[in-house]
């Protein structure tokens, strides 16, 4: 029996997580999804987020939500909601006695499996936490015995961080993908042992800015190395995801492939992607 699972990559404000809540649901129905991941740390206002947009995920058809550095942005919002929520999740390898959990052995009755989810920080660039290597290595001796099926979200600056901790886990999980830097990859792949792997999804989120930001006050930053606010982008929105498909039995990948949503080089207006999201011959609007 094959799972098939859609991980959308992070998503970046009101226009990423109204793409999602337009185009998940009929989305789920073509690519006949078993369970859907996403990571939600920039999904209110570009930095962090609250109860509420966590909520309107759950309902647009997300599973599982994950997260990163960004998750602590609007802690005073979110805490108690960490804590109580088991299906939204901060990295895992941050130290012992912090807000909530860090992965997830989710039951899917309708295939009767059970998927878990590790949720992962990397340490260069980023805080100076705990080692996700050996973090992951404590949390594989207690799932392995729940299940075979485990994705990993490795939410990280690094390249080569991602793609070390593709190589350790190497037949231990069925997959390892990249989140964070809001930059899709092209090196989706099957490693050896069985893991699907991708350096990094990319954005959902608005594309005609600096990884959603507008443009002007990125440029500014870099200009005269000042402070500038950070505003969400608000054009060329796009859909960025993987698609997974597992042997249930093995827990090995079969398939990885990017689904993305206009491709790049095309847009489409709102009114397109509300067709889209309910027409099943949606390439049509392209």
């Amino acid at each position: 029996m094959e799972i098939n699972v859609l991980f959308i990559g992070d998503i970046v404000g009101e226009p990423g997580l109204r793409i999602v809540e337009m185009l998940l649901p009929n989305f789920k129905k073509i690519y006949n999804v078993d369970f859907c991941i996403a990571n939600g740390e920039n999904v209110a206002d570009g930095k962090g987020i609250t109860p509420e947009t966590a909520q309107r995920l759950f309902k647009a058809g997300v599973n599982v939500i994950t997260t990163g550095n960004h998750v602590w942005d609007k802690l005073q919002f979110v805490k108690d909601y960490l804590i109580n929520e088991p299906n939204i999740l901060r990295p895992l390898n941050y130290p012992k006695g912090t807000y909530g959990k860090g992965y997830v052995v989710y039951n899917l009755p309708s295939r009767n499996v059970k998927i878990a989810v590790i949720n992962l920080q990397g340490r260069i660039f980023l805080y100076p936490i705990d080692c996700p290597f050996r973090t992951a290595e404590m949390a594989l001796a207690k799932i392995s015995k729940e299940t075979k099926i485990i994705i990993v979200d490795m939410h990280a600056d690094a390249t080569a961080e991602k793609m070390a901790m593709g190589w350790y886990l190497d037949g231990r999980v069925s997959a390892v993908v990249g989140t964070h830097t809001h930059i899709p990859t092209a090196d989706g792949r099957i490693l050896p042992g069985g893991t699907a792997y991708i350096t990094d999804i990319g954005m959902t989120g608005p594309y005609d800015s600096v990884i959603g930001m507008e443009k002007r006050s990125s440029i500014l930053r870099f200009l005269y190395q000042t402070p500038h606010k950070y505003e969400v982008a608000q054009n060329d929105v796009k859909f960025s995801s993987v698609l997974i498909s597992i042997d249930a039995e093995t827990g090995k990948a079969l398939k990885i492939e990017s689904v993305i949503y206009p491709e790049f080089n095309k847009t489409i207006n709102e009114g397109a992607l509300q067709n889209a999201s309910t027409n099943n011959q949606w390439e049509e609007n392209l």
